[in-house]
Formats: structure tokens, C-alpha cells, sequence
């Protein structure tokens, strides 16, 4: 058996798994998503940092086996060493109780290690993983393997990461440079938009019950919602278009004081990869440039264009609330990374009041990005994960066409500035009753 150099550890949320042959099967399936996203990559594009809000993919696959390392191999297994005691600093993305870390914005200066030995790293960490696990004390596993999930969820979020932030700084190449060469589902006419209504009232929303979830999601808790409605369905790009052409960018009564004030510093036109040429919207996608679809989803859009885009259709975005409430009784279904597709598609008839809950695009709701009643972040360094950005932004839910479908759910509370526009985000509309 491992020997455990700390004190036993807490289980992080309720029906952790602890079956070590279960625990190395997900791990293993995880981690093998992870390396396939990079299949198409060539040497110089695992070094690409378009922004700084993105990452080179290299440091992407790096950071998902420090965390591994950082929160179990090293304070749990007695008998690990590192591969490079180094890597521990140029790896850590956000975490102060672990250590300094390299400056984010410069991370794609660090050529060294080469990507070989990126990938070396994450195999050592990967033969040590399944070696804690195999050898770990039964009585120990459900505290063990808590903390095992939520490095594996860790490292879908990063999946998803991965994807925007490749997509993001092949954009930026004159060539227009496609990721993959799959071929994108066009439509051929846009679904009726419709309305369904709900009463409001005292609601529940958060996270109660077995398995993960993050420590933002909980503590399930009573609210009051007034009767509202939701639109039935994502806006279109050509519905985004009519909103362009009626000068949408250029009214200042629908934008937000500081969304007016970033639209002219950044120059927004349209939302982010779409040019017109020769008379015609494009976009940039995984795919490489392609005509936009006027059937398709909206992407990309920031909190600002959206609410600016709600306010020009007399409309409002929901409320966190709102939306969970509404999603809540939906099946977790839709166009995800597990498609391949990696681009928002159009809406197709599905027997149910609303298309695209879940997949697509990540919905913009209208609330800040804040603690729930009785919030308390997790022990230990792993509270750094979620607690500590509740200020300055915005609630979004429902994944995306690259996020993996098994780590989704209604309760899911994602979160980015206003004006992040890098990542698949979109519009429903919300009114009230």
C-alpha cells in the first residue's frame, strides 16, 4: 500500500468514487482526451499565446499533470519524485499556497522544456498516478479519489481551454490556418423562435446530492424568481446581422456605460473572427474561414454585445436563476467536444419547448458572478479553485461545443468578465411574464 505522508483526506463532495479500477479507467480516458485535442498540432503551434488570457497549448497539458502532482503525488505519495522540482513553479497557474508561479502573459516564452519533454512529464506523472491508486489504502480511497475527480474535471475544463485559446491564436495567423478539417453542419431554415413561460415563485437552485460538483455550485438554496419567460432558442447569426445592420455598434442608448466604453477602445464592429468580405460575413472556425451561417448560433459575443443585443430587441438575458430553474428538467443533451465538430451548429426540432439548453454556446446569463448563501470554498489549497474571482464577472451556463458532455449539468456556474470574447458565448433571451 501507498504510504500517505499527511493525515487522511476529507472527501471534497458526497459519493466520491473508490474503486481503484474505476478511479485509473477514468483517469486514463480523461487524459487520453487531452492528448488527442493536440493530434492536429504541429511543434511550433504547442507555443502559441495569442493574448494574454490564453495559453500555449504546451503549458495547457503541462498544468494539468502539475495539478495532479501539486495537490496528491506530492503531499500524499511518500515515495514520489518530481521529475523537475522546477515545473512546479513555471506550471502553477493561480494557486499562492502552492508557491510563486511564472507570469501568465509570457508563459509562451517558455521554450524550455522542449514538447517532448512536456509529454515525457505528463507520462511520469501518469505511471505514478496509477500507482497511487492501485496501492492506496482502501479506507483512504474515498477522500483520495474526491480529490482525483476534481483533477480530472479540472482537466476537462482546461479541454475546453485548450480549444478556445488554439482557436484564438491561429486566428490571428494572416493565413487563417484551420485546426482540423471537419466538415461544419450548415442549416437550411432558422426554427420559429417561441416562448415558454414559467410562474416564478420560490425556487430551488444549487447543487444537493451525490458525485461532483464544484464548491460554487453549492449550497442548494431557496430563492425568489417573478414569472418570466425564456426564448425557446439561441439567437441566430442572422438575427446578430439585422442587429449589425441597424447600426447595433454605433447606438449608444443600448450599451452599458463601460461596454460603450470598450466597444470604441477595442473597436468592435461585429462579433470576434467575423469579416466581411466582398459584401459577406466570414468567420474564422476550427474549420478554417467560413461563410457564416445565418441558421447558426451567435458566438463569441461578449456580456456587453449581448445585453446591448437584449436591450435592441426589447428583450433582457436571464438571470442565473432563471435559467437553472428553466434547464432543470432538461436532458444534458446537445452538440459537445464528444460531437468533433467544435463549432455551434444550428437548431434542430427536438419535441422539446426549448433547443441548444445545453452545447453550442455558453449562455450569458445577467448575474454577477457571486457567492450563494452560505458559500464555504473547499479546505486546503484546492479553495483557491473557484472562491477567490467572485467579483468583476459574469454567470454563464450550458457548456459549449467543446465542452466534454460528461461534465455538465444544470447546476454547472461558469464565469468570465464582460468583455471576454475568446470563448463559445452566446445569447437567449429572457422576458418577463
Amino acid at each position: 500500500m501507498t504510504t500517505l505522508t499527511k493525515a487522511k483526506v476529507k472527501p471534497l463532495f458526497r459519493g466520491a468514487p473508490k474503486d481503484p479500477a474505476t478511479l485509473v479507467g477514468d483517469y486514463q480516458r480523461v487524459r487520453r482526451v487531452t492528448e488527442e485535442l493536440c493530434d492536429t498540432l504541429e511543434n511550433e503551434d504547442y507555443m502559441l499565446q495569442g493574448m494574454a488570457d490564453a495559453s500555449p497549448p504546451k503549458w495547457h497539458i503541462a498544468h494539468v499533470s502539475w495539478f495532479f502532482e501539486s495537490f496528491l503525488l506530492e503531499p500524499l505519495m511518500g515515495d514520489y519524485e518530481p521529475m523537475n522540482p522546477k515545473f512546479k513553479y513555471l506550471f502553477n497557474s493561480y494557486y499562492n499556497t502552492i508557491g510563486p508561479q511564472w507570469d501568465r502573459p509570457s508563459r509562451g516564452l517558455i521554450s524550455r522544456p522542449t514538447v517532448r519533454e512536456v509529454y515525457e512529464f505528463r507520462a511520469h506523472v501518469d505511471r505514478n498516478m496509477v500507482n497511487f491508486i492501485e496501492t492506496t489504502d482502501p479506507d483512504d480511497m474515498e477522500g483520495i479519489g474526491s480529490v482525483i475527480v476534481l483533477g480530472l474535471n479540472h482537466e476537462q475544463q482546461h479541454q475546453e481551454l485548450l480549444m478556445t485559446d488554439i482557436k484564438y491564436s491561429l486566428s490571428i495567423n494572416p493565413l487563417r490556418p484551420a485546426y482540423h478539417d471537419v466538415r461544419i453542419p450548415r442549416g437550411t431554415s432558422t426554427l420559429p423562435l417561441n416562448w415558454v413561460e414559467f410562474d416564478g415563485g420560490v425556487v430551488e437552485v444549487g447543487f444537493d446530492g451525490d458525485g461532483f460538483a464544484f464548491d460554487n455550485e453549492s449550497p442548494r438554496h431557496k430563492t425568489y424568481v417573478n414569472p418570466y419567460k425564456l426564448a425557446s432558442r439561441l439567437v441566430t447569426n442572422g438575427e446578430f446581422i439585422e442587429f449589425i445592420e441597424d447600426n447595433g455598434y454605433q447606438q449608444t442608448k443600448l450599451w452599458l456605460s463601460e461596454g460603450w466604453k470598450t466597444l470604441q477602445s477595442q473597436r468592435w464592429e461585429a462579433p470576434l473572427y467575423w469579416e466581411k468580405l466582398d459584401g459577406e460575413w466570414w468567420m474564422q472556425t476550427t474549420s478554417g474561414m467560413q461563410k457564416v451561417d445565418p441558421h447558426g448560433p451567435v458566438a463569441h459575443v461578449s456580456y456587453f454585445e449581448a445585453d446591448a443585443y437584449a436591450q435592441w430587441a426589447g428583450k433582457r438575458l436571464p438571470t442565473e436563476q432563471e435559467w437553472e430553474h428553466a434547464a432543470s428538467s432538461e436532458p444534458v443533451e446537445g452538440n459537445f467536444l464528444d460531437s468533433g465538430i467544435k463549432h455551434p451548429i444550428p437548431a434542430t426540432e427536438n419535441g422539446r419547448p426549448f433547443q441548444q439548453v445545453f452545447g453550442d454556446v455558453w449562455e450569458w446569463t445577467k448575474s454577477p458572478y457571486a457567492p450563494y448563501p452560505g458559500f464555504k470554498p473547499w479546505a486546503g489549497g484546492v479553495g483557491e479553485y473557484n472562491g477567490k474571482f467572485m467579483v468583476n464577472q459574469m454567470v454563464l451556463r450550458g457548456g459549449s461545443c467543446v465542452t466534454p458532455q460528461d461534465h455538465i449539468r444544470p447546476t454547472y456556474r461558469n464565469f468570465f468578465p464582460p468583455d471576454a470574447r475568446w470563448q463559445f458565448s452566446g445569447i437567449r433571451l429572457a422576458d418577463d411574464a
